[in-house]
């Protein structure tokens, strides 16, 4: 348990982490964080593949792979509605806001902090559900992928809400409040598959699918769309080849 408490605490403090890196560089540029993002979705991308749905499968036995994929999708949906009903906002490419028709009513604020905790509850969760297999260094894979990818997701969440007039203080609190979310979120998942682990393949191809639909709809579009796709790219494949190094060593 003690391992879980220093992991899920690891995990939140990543973000903030990011965060006091964030301060100290404010002007980050397109091109830098389309690559430190990118670099952050290939960690994701691997994490997910090596550490939750290849783990998926093989707990699951004979009908390992049907409940893989059904809780893969399952995971994807989930986050997909959560995208939907609940009010938040988010920045599109051009800077552009997205807005749902509930979020005139709830404050500016509120709504960047939702659309960042909507994203990071699950990865916190996925870390959870790791230490149910029961192989330690699986579940320090998933967690420090996910640990990695809060570093530089801290730092690129800061200059948007200075820009936006939110004070120095405040800023650093919503950002360790988004951190604090994962710490939640990893005692969620630890707990939920310590009760009742028959639910454990499908609770790690869920967190794999939740992680992958982030991946997908939020950081790639969002990587490619300031002219440095290539980039990109490369930045995502370096994450995911650093990644797969660490799941050989590990293993």
């Amino acid at each position: 348990m003690e391992i879980v408490i220093l992991t899920a605490l690891g995990v939140g403090g990543a973000t903030v982490i990011g965060a006091v890196i964030g301060f100290a560089f404010k002007n980050i540029s397109h091109k830098f964080s389309d690559i430190v993002l990118a670099f952050a979705a290939g960690i994701m991308l691997a994490a997910a593949v090596l550490g939750l749905v290849l783990p998926a499968i093989e707990h699951g036995g004979k009908f390992g792979l049907p409940v893989t994929v059904a809780g893969i999708l399952v995971g994807a949906v989930c986050l997909n509605l959560t995208d939907k009903l609940v009010p938040h906002l988010h920045k599109l490419s051009g800077g552009v806001e997205e807005t749902h028709p509930q979020s005139e009513r709830v404050n500016k604020i509120l709504l960047f902090v939702l659309a960042i905790a909507i994203h990071n509850l699950p990865e916190g969760i996925a870390a959870g559900v790791g230490f149910g297999t029961g192989n330690n260094a699986e579940a320090f894979l998933i967690a420090g992928g996910i640990a990695l990818q809060n570093i530089p997701e801290g730092m690129v969440i800061i200059a948007p809400m200075l820009a936006a007039g939110i004070k120095p203080k405040k800023t650093f609190l919503y950002a360790a409040l988004t951190g604090l979310v994962e710490v939640f979120g990893t005692f969620v998942g630890y707990f939920a598959v310590s009760v009742a682990s028959v639910i454990l393949p499908f609770a790690l191809a869920f967190a794999g699918g939740t992680m992958l639909y982030v991946i997908s709809d939020e950081m790639i579009p969002e990587t490619h769309a300031h002219g440095s796709e290539r980039g990109a790219t490369y930045a995502l494949l370096f994450g995911f080849c650093l990644m797969l190094v660490f799941d050989v060593l590990l293993g």
